[in-house]
């Protein structure tokens, strides 16, 4: 199966390439861009390593996260997409919605407008049941998007190794043909 490009009414959502690295780093490097949960910008190897892991994903039948591309300019504003959250075993198995965007991309409804393709694509041509997202509490414009989108709280509990609170929101397939 070739990996999916979506296309919203302002953004394009297409696989990351090794193309896109100087972009991706650079949005990587933002302290802002991975304040949750790492309170910290990321080098431009961490950010090869990710896009490499991205990458090989694609290749194989599975989940993974995709540039968020603004249609109008070509810019790449950041990724969003699905991923199985392995760092919190206590909810597999699932599947979580996710994102992140630079700055300069923040207010602009691109979160919810990704998040709400990515919805779209895991309920109707997946055939998932429920979707998860997950946030630290404190991040507020990422759970204010899970409610804009749907989601309602399922629990609420504790990284398994960064010992920091987390919100588990939840959506499932019923609820959102309803939304």
């Amino acid at each position: 199966m070739a990996w999916p490009t979506l296309i919203t009414e302002r953004l394009v959502l297409r696989p990351l390439t090794f193309g896109d690295l100087d972009d991706l780093a650079a949005l990587h490097a933002q302290e802002s861009f991975w304040w949750y949960p790492f309170g910290r910008g990321w080098s431009r190897r961490e950010t090869q390593s990710f896009l490499e892991r991205t990458i090989e994903r694609y290749r194989a039948p599975g989940i993974a996260v995709s540039a968020v591309v603004v249609a109008e300019t070509g810019e790449l504003a950041g990724w969003a997409g699905l991923s199985i959250p392995t760092f919190l075993p206590e909810v597999l198995p699932a599947v979580e919605v996710g994102w992140r965007l630079g700055e300069q991309y923040r207010g602009r409804g691109f979160a919810t407008e990704a998040g709400a393709a990515w919805l779209r694509h895991g309920f109707e041509d997946l055939g998932l049941e429920s979707i998860v997202s997950i946030c630290e509490p404190e991040n507020v414009a990422s759970g204010a998007v899970m409610r804009r989108l749907g989601f309602m709280l399922e629990r609420e509990t504790t990284h398994p190794t960064r010992r920091v609170g987390l919100h588990v929101m939840s959506l499932t397939r019923a609820r959102w043909r309803t939304s």
